[in-house]
């Protein structure tokens, strides 16, 4: 599934997972995507899904515009890697995705920008449904684990660790028994998580 990547100053804000047909942007409070600017106008623009992949943006007739890999655009197609400027906010457009081995229960997105390999090996172990005994590795720098609509995580992988946060659906993934909000969390050795119905044990090692 496609993603935006939200950057300030090189520093990421909001990660947002484009699965449904309108995605809005703007400074209102009842935007898909809330961003407190004075610049950025009430309702600033939007990102239509068309079919499985195709992302188009359109301006909404914003005062300061929507501009993408420096040009202003009223509506475009987005393609990989293209950037969208708003004020001082950048928006990094990703359309590559991979299967994750989950099968149908889950999807894994990642970034392109090259990182060294982890320290440590990472890997979540399916622990219900068809697919337990499963171990699936994390790898990539931003990989998204879920059933688009019903629940998805991002794990983002970081100089600190590895961190979890969710990212889109209804449905809210427990961690350890917990909600696991849309702010990052810090994943220890061990860590239980259960989205969508499926378990699955965060592992990490040499």
């Amino acid at each position: 599934m496609p993603q935006l990547i939200v950057t300030v100053e090189g520093v990421e804000v909001k990660h947002v997972y484009v699965a449904k047909d309108r995605t809005t942007l703007g400074r209102g409070p009842d935007n898909d995507i809330v961003l407190q600017n004075p610049a950025v106008s009430t309702r600033h623009c939007a990102f239509e899904l068309k079919g499985l992949a195709d992302v188009f943006v359109e301006d909404l007739g914003s005062t300061n515009g929507t501009f993408v890999n420096n040009l202003r655009i009223q509506r475009q197609k987005l393609e990989d890697e293209d950037v969208i400027a708003i004020s001082g906010f950048r928006i990094r457009y990703l359309e590559a995705t991979g299967d994750s081995g989950f099968g149908a229960t889950a999807i894994m997105s990642m970034g392109a920008t090259p990182h060294l390999p982890p320290p440590v090996h990472a890997s979540f172990k399916v622990l219900s449904g068809s697919s337990a005994g499963l171990e699936v590795p994390v790898v990539k720098a931003v990989s998204t684990f879920g059933q688009p609509g019903v629940a998805v995580i991002a794990v983002s992988h970081r100089r600190t660790g590895y961190y979890a946060a969710h990212l889109d659906g209804a449905q809210v993934p427990q961690l350890n028994g917990k909600p696991l909000g849309h702010d990052p969390v810090l994943l220890a050795h061990e860590d239980v998580l259960e989205l969508a119905g499926t378990k699955m044990r965060f592992m990490l090692g040499q």
